[in-house]
């Protein structure tokens, strides 16, 4: 008589699904500017999720480029295409549904030990490029040894990174790693995601690296240009669990749009050769769905959020 694995034998507590009860804008534009045809891959739609759910979405590429569509092997959507010589313009526009619930209304406190995880999760226990675990184990028993394993461990790795680690604006660079930032004391959002991926994955923690849309939900609008943001997530109780050293505080209303094992796999586009980035616009914001439609014109005077306070349309149907 066959076993099953350990693996197998894992039960997991269905998450509640909260109401969608949000209306969310995203999107950007993106213009490149090349001199010669260069292939790109480009990762900006989001994943449709019982926690977001795209209910309207546009996608152009001008001049009129042929493009394929795949899913990779960590489920992200990407495009693929290939820029013509001049002026190539890259658009998405969404309505995305989210529940108005901040992301820690149901963690689980259920660490998995190696020898069970499922295999496809595995992988994201070990380190990579940007996330050089290896480098930071003792470090990270230093740090982080006396915490128990599991939500205490992870928030521990979080504040710390928060309090030590400075968000400095436009400091980022692709030649940096975990041990690097570590070493630094300083970096942007992405810095700290690969940081504290790598430090879970010390622990044998299975942790992936997220990029997505984060609207202002609850929270004051800081005045700052809107960006991708990059956070991680952690394997616990049988799924990932969102958290973000970055702001430290959960989130309401955050869209994925790719993960992987660090910002190789999540990079809003791949370039193929030389290309100039000419225009760079992202948008996130909590609308009326009756107010505003994908394909308006991005008007920042109709955002709901933005402030502490949560504004409910009168009707989200």
């Amino acid at each position: 008589m066959r076993r099953s694995s350990g693996a197998l034998m894992q039960k997991t507590r269905p998450s509640p699904v909260p109401a969608l009860d949000l209306a969310v804008r995203v999107g950007c534009e993106l213009v490149y500017e090349t001199s010669a045809e260069t292939p790109i891959l480009l990762a900006f739609k989001p994943r449709q999720d019982a926690l977001q759910s795209i209910r309207q979405e546009r996608v152009s590429f001008e001049p009129d480029l042929p493009a394929t569509q795949f899913e990779d092997d960590h489920e992200n959507i990407v495009y693929r295409m290939v820029l013509t010589p001049g002026r190539n313009v890259l658009r998405y526009d969404a309505v995305v549904r989210v529940p108005s619930v901040p992301e820690d209304f149901d963690l689980l406190d259920e660490p998995i030990p190696p020898h069970l995880l499922p295999p496809s999760i595995l992988r994201y226990t070990l380190p990579t490029r940007y996330c050089d675990s290896d480098k930071l184990l003792d470090f990270a028993w230093q740090r982080f040894g006396h915490l128990p394993n599991g939500l205490a461990r992870v928030r521990g790795i979080c504040d710390w990174l928060h309090r030590n680690i400075e968000y400095r604006t436009l400091s980022g660079s692709p030649n940096l790693s975990a041990h690097d930032i570590i070493q630094r004391r300083y970096g942007v959002c992405r810095d700290l995601a690969h940081t504290a991926v790598a430090l879970c994955r010390t622990f044998n923690i299975p942790a992936r690296y997220v990029s997505g849309y984060v609207p202002d939900i609850g929270f004051q609008n800081p005045g700052t240009p809107e960006d991708f943001h990059a956070y991680f997530e952690v394997y616990m109780g049988g799924r990932w669990q969102v958290f973000d050293a970055r702001f430290n505080v959960p989130r309401i209303g955050r869209i994925r749009i790719s993960t992987g094992y660090d910002a190789v796999n999540c990079a809003f586009t791949t370039l193929y050769g030389q290309a100039l980035l000419t225009n760079f616009e992202v948008w996130t914001y909590q609308i009326d769905p009756h107010a505003v439609q994908v394909g308006d014109p991005v008007d920042l005077s109709k955002r709901l959020c933005g402030q502490p306070e949560i504004r409910l349309p009168e009707s989200i149907e």
